[in-house]
């Protein structure tokens, strides 16, 4: 029997991230996965939101995904274009990059930092023990761990073999998916519910609506796609060789809970709906990183089981409304006249600044807000990426998070604001800032005394005067004072 102190099952986006996360922060994880490469049947999502670079930009490999992708403003609602090119961000942009080329380069990432991905094996179950989860695979291998997350898609053998409840909607529709070679090249643009466009290799790429919704049960065929495509065009343009061929609905379900004792959910497996605005990858990346420090906490005894439940408080309301938004999207599919007239009517809506940037921000993942309020504005909120100034030269905010550690500011010397009890726990800056910054949606605003960023990027805590606040920040999210009291936390350029 293996022994481990966390075991991801899937090593998808979420699953790669998370295992990332745990071994930045010294955790020994194990990642098993069914697949026996990284290759994917189709590509999936097709792009990263800003949010997301800029996690990547965190933990330093943001470059590489670049480097393979085409930043493309990728944000939309309902058809509608929205431009974040006026964001307060260093990534005023999306990325053009299929989930096949981003799990390669994930990959790659995490065999550098020495995560151990179990490829070929299935996970068949689970045994919840009081201090230890016992997890059994098809093959007979038996490994045990201190926590179990399931990053395994939407048909989660994790999510059922906990019972928890995926509660939701049903399709209301299924896509066909392919990138084909064709005798003719059809027109390019919107129709019979998705559309037709260029593809890699001068292959043609395919999305339609197909009639019955049950048509997801079965193996899609190419003669389903040239069916499709005489459906909506009166020809199917001589289509041959398929890269793949791939089904999709607008299924939209939830997690009940995101946790039952010693097991968690990441990912697809905490979430499914439409992939409308190509929200997915990114939110199962962002659950990861929310989750990775909370759980290492955890697991080295620095912070209570409790600390895990501020996972489900902080990642679910956030899944929530992006299944709104894509549940509204889809609303706005529907064919006949009267539909036309409402996504008319909601393009011009978003036509204003003000709703642009609203709902922009929303799709990009630059608004989230994790409550409760704090005494400044900028709690909850992600830190923007600031220039620092320090004795030793200039530095980014998002350069010091690429070990995903705690990091603190102290943007005024003159303030009492005392950090040594956890001097051993967090990393600490002596650094000025020039203001005013600037956050999505939330405007300009003044800089506090200090501020207290949490591994993911997020603000713990965000200051102008004593440390009283500072010290329940302190004590509530990286845990009570250690008794023995190092001399005073490091500073670093």
């Amino acid at each position: 029997m293996n022994d481990h102190q966390v075991v991801v099952v899937g090593a998808g986006p979420a699953g790669m991230m998370l295992a990332a996360e745990l071994t930045l922060a010294d955790v020994d994880v194990v990642v098993i996965e069914r697949r026996p490469t990284t290759a994917l049947e189709s590509p999936r999502s097709r792009g990263l939101h800003s949010r997301t670079l800029e996690v990547l930009d965190q933990r330093g490999i943001a470059d590489r995904f670049v480097a393979a992708g085409t930043p493309a403003q990728v944000q939309a609602f309902a058809g509608t274009p929205l431009d974040i090119g006026d964001f307060p961000t260093r990534y005023p942009h999306g990325l053009a990059l299929t989930q096949s080329d981003f799990e390669q380069i994930m990959a790659g990432w995490i065999d550098e930092l020495g995560v151990r991905v179990l490829r070929d094996r299935t996970v068949t179950g689970y045994v919840d023990h009081s201090d230890h989860v016992e997890i059994t695979c098809a093959d007979g291998a038996v490994l045990r761990a201190e926590y179990l997350v399931g990053c395994d898609g939407g048909r989660s053998v994790i999510r059922r073999s906990a019972g928890i409840e995926f509660a939701g909607w049903d399709p209301t529709v299924c896509w066909i998916h392919t990138e084909v070679e064709v005798d003719e090249r059809p027109p390019y643009g919107l129709r019979g519910g998705g559309g037709v466009g260029p593809a890699d290799g001068g292959r043609v790429g395919v999305t339609l609506a197909e009639p019955d919704v049950d048509s997801r049960f079965s193996e899609p065929t190419l003669d389903d796609v040239r069916a499709a495509l005489v459906r909506v065009d009166g020809t199917h343009y001589g289509a041959h060789s398929p890269r793949f061929i791939s089904r999709f609905t607008d299924a939209t379900r939830q997690a009940v809970a995101y946790r039952a004792g010693r097991v968690l959910l990441a990912g697809d497996a905490a979430h499914v709906h439409a992939p409308f605005g190509g929200q997915g990858l990114n939110l199962g990346v962002q659950d990861a990183v929310n989750l990775g420090w909370k759980l290492a906490q955890v697991v080295h005894r620095t912070s209570p089981e409790s600390l895990l439940d501020t996972y489900q408080a902080e990642r679910h309301p956030v899944a929530a409304r992006v299944m709104r938004n894509t549940m509204a999207q889809r609303a706005l599919q529907f064919e006949g006249e009267r539909t036309t007239a409402l996504a008319e009517l909601v393009a011009d809506l978003l036509t204003p600044d003000e709703a642009r940037i609203g709902v922009a921000a929303m799709i990009a993942g630059l608004d989230i807000h994790y409550g409760p309020d704090g005494a400044h504005p900028m709690a909850g909120r992600r830190m923007p990426d600031v220039e620092l100034t320090t004795a030793d030269g200039t530095t980014r905010v998002y350069e010091q998070l690429h070990d995903a550690e705690w990091l603190f500011i102290a943007l005024d010397p003159s303030a009492p604001l005392n950090t040594a009890p956890w001097g051993d726990r967090l990393r600490r800056i002596d650094a000025t800032a020039p203001g005013p910054w600037t956050l999505p949606v939330l405007g300009r605003i003044e800089p506090p005394t200090a501020v207290l960023v949490r591994p993911d990027g997020h603000v713990a805590w965000a200051g102008t005067d004593g440390d009283d606040d500072l010290t329940a920040a302190l004590t509530e999210w990286i845990g009570t004072r250690p008794a023995a009291t190092p001399s005073g936390a490091e500073a670093v350029p």
